[in-house]
């Protein structure tokens, strides 16, 4: 495989996480296992084990070795390397001491890290720089197509990084959309166009990516909003507050609990309005990641009014027959820099 990840042979990862002991697990999947290890140079590793050898699960490790070897960005995850036989399909990655953003936002109780809003702000630019690189940076088009907080690892600092490639489809030349060969994805981040009909593009992720806004600025999971709210729907609820001038209402009580002024204020305002404008039902109306690192990094710059996204929020429970899914998966500023396309 061609960059830095390196063919690493099996004894080797097992000596690294004591021969895969219980005690080194760190996280579980339906992929399989992620284990805490140490190299013999001392270096730390995560090791992740895929249990499941479907034609689909061998296609997804090996689509990850080749997409993630070849790319390389302070907002992406770095793959060391990997063991690829008959009985193992191992990827080694770096090590993230902070774990993934899904155990920050939804979990705060019992988080050891309570995230101020500076933190979460620094959280959001940083997935986007990951996720433009990703879309108009690398030397490859890459879709991620199933971005989500459990999918972003915080390494020191709470610099965010982008992982799990398994899902990820590349666009060719000069093409701005594709049909997936198999749709796949998590319910509540999954963009209308890709869930319903398996068409993709670099908007799939822009959608995915609002949604992590929304619940970044929240503390709520989209996809567990309704079941724990009488079926209303966390996009809706966020866009109806933020059209009637009331959006902090919305926001995280730990956001809301700690002191701040009128900038933060408006900071906050201003990314529920850019998650907004990413989760629009029709992909031309969402802005590309360019657009949105630029709305995000200059105060200045005017941002697009987003529709309701009702029909978003809706579509979100139904799916296409024959896909396959991973279930568990102020007020308004005005606009000019949208090159929504």
């Amino acid at each position: 495989m061609p960059g830095d990840c390196r063919l690493i042979q099996f004894d080797v990862i097992a000596e690294a996480t004591n021969h895969f002991s219980e005690s080194n697990i760190i996280g579980k999947g339906g992929y399989g296992v992620v284990y805490k290890g140490v190299f013999a140079d001392g270096q730390g590793i995560a090791v992740k084990t895929l249990i499941c050898l479907s034609r689909h699960g061998i296609q997804g490790f090996r689509n990850e070795v080749a997409l993630i070897s070849r790319v390389q960005h302070n907002n992406l995850v770095r793959l060391l390397g990997y063991c690829d036989n008959e009985d193992h399909k191992i990827l080694v990655y770096e090590f993230l001491e902070n774990s993934s953003l899904n155990k920050y936002i939804f979990d705060s109780a019992r988080s050891p890290i309570i995230l101020e809003w500076e933190d979460r702000l620094k959280i959001i630019n940083g997935i986007a720089r990951g996720l433009l690189y990703l879309h108009q940076d690398s030397r490859y088009r890459i879709i991620h197509l199933d971005l989500k907080p459990d999918n972003v690892l915080l390494g020191k600092d709470l610099v965010p990084k982008i992982s799990d490639f398994g899902m990820a489809e590349t666009l060719r030349n000069n093409e701005t959309e594709a049909n997936a060969t198999t749709t796949a994805g998590t319910f509540g981040y999954m963009a209308p166009e890709y869930q319903s009909h398996g068409i993709f593009s670099a908007k799939s992720d822009v959608f995915s990516y609002g949604v992590m806004i929304l619940e970044i600025v929240s503390g709520k999971k989209n996809r567990d909003y309704p079941k724990q709210n009488d079926g209303d729907q966390l996009l809706s609820v966020i866009w109806n507050n933020w059209s009637q001038g009331k959006g902090l209402e919305i926001v995280d009580s730990v956001i809301m609990n700690s002191p701040f002024g009128s900038k933060t204020e408006l900071q906050i305002i201003r990314c529920i309005q850019i998650g907004l404008l990413c989760v629009q039902v029709d992909a031309e109306d969402r802005p590309t990641m360019s657009s949105v690192v630029l709305m995000l990094g200059t105060e200045t710059v005017e941002i697009g009014q987003p529709k309701s996204p009702v029909e978003t929020a809706s579509s979100s429970s139904s799916s296409r027959q024959g896909q396959e899914f991973e279930s568990s998966t102020i007020n308004q500023i005005t606009v000019s820099v949208f090159d929504a396309r």
